[in-house]
């Protein structure tokens, strides 16, 4: 019976690029009951380089962060056509034209960037037939997809 294929990973190192070390070796297709050691072949090693973190600085976040806290509290007027279909009470509903509140910017999470592809998270209301109080929902959008609506 042929040993098991052995694995080893080296301890990620401290710098900010860390990376993982993954040895491992495969099964010969041939018992090594069935050849001479001089037949044996020498067994295959994979070798593979997986990062963990991100090569991105602390002032890239910090700016990144900066550039968004001001649009955060903002009325904005949705420019896009979008459909949202995640509201019960109001299914399939076409939000082009209607006005919400940036609630909150995603793209950085716990001092890192992250790959968020609608970045902004925006609050609306709508009123519906039958509920006493406007219905509150949020929506993600990209930057493109609003625009900011000047308070007089």
């Amino acid at each position: 019976m042929a040993p098991p294929a052995a694995a080893s990973v080296a301890p990620p190192s401290t710098s900010a690029a860390s990376s993982v070390l993954l040895l491992r070796r495969f099964p010969s297709p041939c018992p090594a009951s069935c050849r001479s050691p001089a037949q044996q072949p020498r067994r295959a090693r994979l070798l593979l380089q997986v990062a963990l973190t991100s090569e991105v600085s602390s002032d890239d976040v910090a700016a990144e962060e900066a550039a968004a806290a001001p649009k955060i509290g903002r009325r904005v007027r949705v420019t896009a056509p979008l459909r949202v279909h995640h509201i019960v009470k109001a299914p399939d509903l076409d939000i082009q034209g209607m006005e919400g509140v940036v609630k909150q910017y995603v793209g950085v999470w716990k001092g890192k960037r992250i790959t968020a592809n609608l970045p902004f998270k925006v609050e609306f209301q709508i009123a519906v037939e039958g509920q006493p109080k406007p219905v509150r929902f949020f929506a993600h959008l990209r930057e493109d997809e609003f625009e900011f609506v000047d308070e007089e």
